[in-house]
């Protein structure tokens, strides 16, 4: 089992669901065991994350249900068989693991469809397939007949988004296992070692401390490609190896952190003008973290720095205002400043990227660029967010832009072909907002190029 919040506080997170509807059931499916080759052997268990936040329990199987007309929580599953005793060992009664989520209601899953029979029913977007076809036999509905609830997303948003202080507890200590991941791969990074070698020792971190990453690590030296899950490289002298990866402790809540490694210890001066730009863009922005502040402005502190700087070096030019509002930094940083980061490394994203990101002050940006940020909206006390600039040469993006003669006035491509073949850089972070200003979560990682080339030396 994995641990628990006190009783109370799952109550009280169903309470306050609950007080924002005058009727109907929400119903919450837990994730079943999720086969990987033939049923009876699956993947690494993971939770639904609104059932762990409603229900805590990390258990396959299950369905909770709240009822909001009268205030009343159920579990509807089965407790186990003889023969899954055998298999597993003596297991806890349902409504002994109830109890400790504060549920008195426990009723066999056959009683459920029968139970939701005639009510209004919320629930949010299944994005497993099977649990999609057991609403729909549940509901008696057609697969393209399922609706999920926007007013229940919005209020889950609401509640999830907003970190307690024993939730941020939690993400601290998952941050301190990304940075103890991230400084292995830092102690063991150089030339010879493969990228497998070095993706296996962070990985086993994250299975000896928690539950395992918060997401496939993307450990490459073809850095450019922004979710890189290819591990099949040796470490090259003069190349650059671009690590991010993060950790879900044991309550599931999770970290996510970027580092960008010379593997040959130092940065070439090449190498140092262009990281730089991305450390530069990764303080201000975290330095401007603070509530009241929307987050697409940090993301324009960002690309703004990273835009002067390219322009410094003659990979691009012209007004420096013009050339980010029209989104010409793009070619280099195509993706958003960041994300939120809870019970999900893309908390939330579940539930609908536009009702985590944005709302109803701000809209998506139709610019590329500008309309891969994730979140956008204005910053609050208990918010945590990555942040995580980047420099990428993607030569397939500079061939098709160059053929389409796309900002010509702004980037000078010329320039840009000899830089074809760096990879990319990124750095990143997680940081909460407080009510004075903001906190980088865990413990400090090296990131400045004194810091990462001292750690590599020694």
């Amino acid at each position: 089992m994995n641990p628990l919040f006190p009783s109370n506080t799952y109550r009280d997170r169903r309470n306050n669901v609950s007080a924002a509807f005058s009727h109907g059931v929400a119903v919450f499916l837990s994730n079943g065991e999720s086969p990987a080759n033939y049923p009876a052997n699956s993947y690494h268990y993971r939770q639904d994350s609104n059932f762990l936040y409603f229900f805590g329990l990390s258990l396959p199987n299950i369905i909770g249900v709240i009822d909001f007309e009268k205030n009343r929580s159920f579990l509807f599953g089965d407790d186990y068989t003889i023969d899954d005793i055998i298999w597993m060992g003596d297991q806890p009664k349902l409504i002994d693991l109830a109890a400790q989520v504060a549920v008195n209601e426990v009723r066999p899953i056959s009683e459920l469809a029968s139970f939701l029979k005639n009510k209004p029913v919320h629930f949010t977007p299944p994005y497993r397939a099977e649990n999609r076809i057991e609403l729909a036999r549940l509901l008696n509905k057609k697969l393209d007949e399922l609706t999920p609830s926007i007013d229940l997303i919005k209020k889950i948003v609401s509640l999830r988004e907003i970190k307690s202080p024993e939730e941020i507890v939690q993400m601290e200590e998952a941050n301190e296992i990304g940075v103890l991941m991230h400084k292995m791969v830092m102690k063991y990074c150089k030339p010879g070692i493969t990228e497998k070698e070095l993706f296996g020792m962070a990985e086993g971190i994250a299975l000896c401390m928690g539950n395992g990453t918060s997401f496939p690590i993307i450990l490459s030296q073809n850095g450019q490609t922004l979710h890189n899950h290819d591990h099949s490289l040796i470490l090259e002298d003069g190349r650059l190896l671009v690590m991010d990866a993060g950790a879900e402790n044991m309550m599931n809540y999770c970290s996510d952190h970027t580092r960008t490694l010379p593997v040959a210890g130092t940065f070439s001066a090449l190498q140092r003008e262009i990281y730089e730009m991305v450390y530069q863009a990764n303080m201000a922005a975290i330095a401007n973290c603070k509530p009241g502040i929307q987050n697409i402005e940090n993301h324009r502190i960002a690309v703004t720095i990273l835009t002067e700087g390219l322009q410094k070096i003659g990979l691009m030019k012209g007004n420096l205002e013009e050339s980010v509002a029209l989104g010409a930094h793009a070619l280099f940083m195509p993706h958003g400043l960041g994300h939120q980061v809870g019970l999900d490394v893309h908390d939330m994203e579940d539930l609908g990227e536009n009702f985590v990101g944005y709302d109803e002050t701000i809209q998506r940006s139709k610019i590329f660029g500008w309309g891969s940020l994730r979140m956008a909206k204005t910053l609050r006390p208990g918010h945590v967010i990555s942040v995580e600039p980047g420099i990428y040469f993607i030569p397939h993006l500079i061939d098709m832009w160059k053929k389409e003669k796309r900002f010509e006035p702004f980037i000078n491509y010329e320039k840009v072909e000899t830089y074809r073949n760096f990879g990319g850089i990124r750095i990143e972070d997680c940081v909460l907002i407080t009510e004075e200003g903001h906190r980088v979560l865990g413990t400090h990682l090296p990131k400045s190029l004194t810091e990462i080339e001292t750690i590599l030396k020694s």
